[in-house]
C-alpha cells in the first residue's frame, strides 16, 4: 500500500508539473475551475463543506474526515477563454505635456488584439485521503491554484502594454484532519508553491518592435486551516477555512533588449481568502450546497522589480486590484444508485475594475452556469465529469492617462470575454468499503 501511495503522488505532481499553465478562470490569474471535475459540474457550491468531494481538500482540509478509508482522485480539466480587445478610439502617442498623435506606426495592421486566449489550456488536480485511525487522516493535495497563457497578435497599437503574459503554479500541500467528536473536525494543510513568470510587451510601438522579457521564478510556502461541523445532525454540514497569503520572491532576468538583460528579483504577494460553505440533505435523492469566498486580492498591488546585485529599481508593476468575493449555489439529484446529476450558478465579483485593466486580463465580473454528474463504475471507482460556461461582463481597456501603468500610448479598447470548461475526474477506494470501521456522515461525496 505505502509503494502505490507514493507511486501515486509522484504521478500527480509530474502531471502537475508538465500541464500546469491556464488562461484564468476566477479573479484575475487565480484558477478555480481546475479544483475538482464534481466540484465544476455545481459551480463549487459548498466546497467548504464538502459539497463537491474530495475536491473539497483544496478549499478546507477538515473535509479530508469525510472519506473513510484511503481514497485517490485525479481531475484533468480542459479551459478555453476567449477575449479579443477592438479600440474604442483612435490610438494616440503623447508628444508633450497635453499634445499627442494618432498613431500610425503599425500602418494597415489590425490594431486590435487578436484572441487572448489562443488554444486553451489543460489544468491537472489530484488528491489523496488516507485514514490512519477512527479519528486521524492524512492526505495529499496538488493543483495549479494560479495560472494564466494570454496572447496578442505580434504587432497590435497596445503592444507596449502586453504582448504575452504565462503564469505557472504546482502547489503541492500535505493535508491532515482530525475529528474531535461527531459534529467538529477540524484540518490543516501546508503548501509548497512553484511559480514561473514570463511577461513580454514590445519596446516600440511600430512593426518589428523587439520585446522587453521579464522572466522569473521561485518556490514559496504558506498554510490552509478549516473546521467543518454537523451540529444539527449528520444531515447538514457547514464548513469554514482560510488559505494564508503566499509571498513568491521571485528571481530572474529583465530583458531589456537584445544587449541588455539584468538580474532582477520581486516580490508577488499572492492573495489570501476566506471561504464558508453548507451542504444539506433534503431526502435520499436530493442535496443542496451554498459557498460564500472572499479573496484578499487588494495585497496584489505594486511590485516593484529591483536589480538583486545593486537594489535600484528596474521597473514595476502596478496592479492595485480590489478584493473579490464569489457567491455560489448547487443541486445534487441521485438518479439511482450509481448515477448522480448536479448543477449550480455562481456570481463572481471581479478584483479588476475599469481603470486598472490591462491587455493581459480581460476580467471582470462574471457569472458562472454549470452542469456535470458522476457514475459509480465499481464499487471502488468513481467517474466524475463537469461543464461550466463563465460569461464575462464587458471588459474595457483605458489606457487614458489615468491608468497604474500608464505610457506615452493612449490606448481604449473592449472585449466580450467566456469561457468554455470541461473536466473528467477518476476517485479510487484502494481499500474494501467494508472495511471501514467508523460511521460516515450522510452528507457524503462518494
Amino acid at each position: 500500500m505505502k509503494s502505490l501511495l507514493k507511486l501515486t503522488a509522484a504521478t500527480t505532481v509530474s502531471l502537475a508539473a508538465l500541464l500546469a499553465a491556464g488562461a484564468a478562470s476566477a479573479g484575475s490569474f487565480a484558477i478555480r475551475s481546475g479544483q475538482s471535475a464534481e466540484g465544476l459540474g455545481m459551480a463549487y457550491a459548498g466546497a467548504a463543506a464538502g459539497g463537491i468531494g474530495m475536491g473539497s481538500m483544496a478549499w478546507n482540509p477538515a473535509t479530508i474526515t469525510m472519506f473513510p478509508g484511503r481514497n485517490s482522485q485525479w481531475n484533468f480539466t480542459y479551459l478555453n477563454a476567449n477575449a479579443e480587445y477592438d479600440p474604442t478610439s483612435q490610438t494616440r502617442i503623447v508628444t508633450g505635456p497635453g499634445t499627442s498623435v494618432p498613431n500610425t506606426a503599425l500602418g494597415g495592421s489590425p490594431f486590435g488584439t487578436g484572441n487572448l486566449g489562443g488554444d486553451g489550456a489543460f489544468i491537472p488536480a489530484s488528491y489523496m485521503a488516507w485514514q490512519l485511525t477512527d479519528r486521524f487522516w492524512v492526505g495529499l493535495t496538488t493543483g495549479a491554484p494560479f495560472g494564466l497563457r494570454s496572447k496578442t497578435d505580434d504587432y497590435h497599437a497596445a503592444q507596449t502594454y502586453g504582448r504575452s503574459a504565462k503564469v505557472r503554479t504546482i502547489n503541492v500541500a500535505p493535508t491532515f484532519g482530525y475529528k474531535v467528536n461527531d459534529w467538529l473536525s477540524i484540518g490543516g494543510a501546508f503548501q509548497g508553491q512553484y511559480i514561473k513568470t514570463t511577461l513580454k510587451q514590445a519596446t516600440g510601438v511600430g512593426i518589428g518592435a523587439t520585446s522587453a522579457i521579464l522572466d522569473g521564478d521561485s518556490i514559496d510556502y504558506g498554510y490552509r486551516v478549516g473546521v467543518t461541523l454537523t451540529p444539527w445532525g449528520p444531515g447538514t454540514t457547514i464548513g469554514l477555512a482560510y488559505r494564508s497569503s503566499i509571498r513568491q520572491t521571485l528571481k530572474g532576468t529583465f530583458q531589456a533588449s537584445p544587449t541588455l538583460a539584468l538580474p532582477i528579483k520581486a516580490s508577488l504577494n499572492l492573495p489570501d481568502s476566506v471561504v464558508f460553505g453548507v451542504s444539506h440533505e433534503l431526502n435520499e435523492q436530493w442535496q443542496v450546497h451554498a459557498g460564500v469566498e472572499w479573496t484578499n486580492w487588494s495585497r496584489f498591488n505594486r511590485i516593484g522589480i529591483v536589480n538583486r546585485l545593486v537594489g535600484t529599481p528596474v521597473t514595476s508593476l502596478n496592479f492595485e486590484y480590489d478584493d473579490s468575493w464569489y457567491f455560489a449555489l448547487g443541486a445534487e439529484y441521485k438518479w439511482n444508485r450509481d448515477l448522480t446529476l448536479r448543477a449550480g450558478i455562481a456570481y463572481e465579483l471581479s478584483p479588476v475594475n475599469d481603470r486598472n485593466r490591462t491587455v493581459f486580463i480581460s476580467d471582470n465580473d462574471r457569472l458562472w452556469l454549470s452542469a456535470g454528474g458522476s457514475y459509480q463504475l465499481t464499487e471502488k471507482l468513481k467517474l466524475d465529469v463537469g461543464y461550466t460556461f463563465i460569461k464575462v461582463k464587458e471588459a474595457t481597456v483605458n489606457y487614458g492617462g489615468a491608468h497604474p501603468q500608464q505610457g506615452p500610448v493612449l490606448y481604449t479598447a473592449k472585449a466580450d470575454p467566456f469561457i468554455h470548461i470541461v473536466s473528467a475526474g477518476l476517485t479510487y477506494r484502494w481499500d474494501t468499503p467494508t472495511e471501514t470501521i467508523p460511521a460516515r456522515p450522510v452528507v457524503r461525496k462518494n
